[in-house]
């Protein structure tokens, strides 16, 4: 079934297998609110790591019922990463989700090679999908919020990660865009020379069922008056479903107008390790981190 709007995403979890959520330092209301939403809508179950009398004094602040988790104690956010990780890696079907604590320490004990989540050679990229009432579909869009300014290599492992994330929503022939500037291939940019190689690797065929194409600049990948004025006769310019931005600069300023100034809804995850992830901003709304346990439980369906 093909996810039209992100309004439909929870119905769809609720008929899969019930997943484990285990939640580092879950110490904030926000966090709370989310993870007890997904308990009594059956998406999941949960575990909470961090200091318990916190966790019960943010429940009874928020009017939540703390039996809804399993509350590990923890005295600090290292210890509270270092023992969800733990119980992540010998969980099956389980999602990991980041509470009150930093993303390097966060990101720290998931790459810590004896925690056994990320899998040899793996490359760890932030995937959100983007639901703007003034585009005509979901959005999916990569990477706002880990990968700074990625290698080509990395582009390429982020460009699978946005066709597998199109296919898992229902998208037989996903639309993916590499977004520079310009169409041109100018040498002096990094985000046309990188599309370039990028295109190669599509041109081989690494990214079927899904169609590649770039560099191209935003307004051509989501207008089609933009593309026939330029004169872009890509299926991607106009309708792409996906957006591989160039770099952290462009994507996280993507992410944050469309919350911000579109109200737009909103989920993402952490693809590469070897279960979806949660890396929840302490700026997201309590429906954004409910939509992202749920776009997570999808993908570990």
């Amino acid at each position: 079934m093909k996810l039209k709007r992100l309004t439909d995403l929870i119905e769809i979890v609720k008929s899969l297998e019930k997943k484990t959520l285990i939640a580092v330092n879950a110490v904030d209301g926000h966090s709370l609110e989310a993870i007890a939403e997904a308990v009594a809508l059956g998406i999941v179950s949960a575990v909470v790591t961090g200091k318990r009398d916190e966790i019960i004094k943010q429940c009874a602040e928020k009017r939540i019922d703390q039996s809804l988790f399993q509350i590990i104690q923890a005295e600090t956010d290292d210890e509270a990463a270092r023992l969800a990780v733990q119980l992540a890696a010998k969980t099956s079907g389980c999602i990991l989700m980041k509470g009150l604590i930093s993303s390097d320490k966060f990101m720290r004990a998931i790459l810590n090679k004896e925690a056994g989540l990320l899998p040899a050679g793996g490359v760890l990229s932030h995937v959100a999908v983007v639901d703007n009432p003034n585009y005509h579909k979901l959005l999916i869009v990569s990477d706002v919020a880990i990968i700074p300014y990625p290698t080509v290599p990395q582009k390429i492992a982020m460009t699978h990660y946005l066709k597998e994330m199109a296919l898992d929503l229902g998208i037989l022939r996903p639309k993916i865009a590499l977004i520079a500037p310009t169409e041109q291939v100018l040498l002096s940019l990094v985000s046309c020379t990188d599309a370039v190689e990028v295109m190669k690797a599509a041109e081989n065929g690494q990214f079927k069922p899904a169609l590649v194409f770039g560099p191209m600049a935003l307004d051509v990948a989501l207008d089609p008056e933009s593309a026939q004025i330029k004169n872009i006769t890509s299926e991607v310019a106009g309708d792409a479903d996906c957006l591989l931005f160039p770099n952290i600069d462009a994507g996280n300023v993507f992410y944050k107008m469309n919350t911000k100034l579109c109200h737009a809804e909103q989920a993402a995850v952490v693809m590469g390790a070897n279960v979806p992830i949660v890396l929840s901003s302490r700026g997201d709304s309590v429906r954004t981190k409910l939509n992202s346990i749920a776009l997570a439980a999808l993908l570990n369906k």
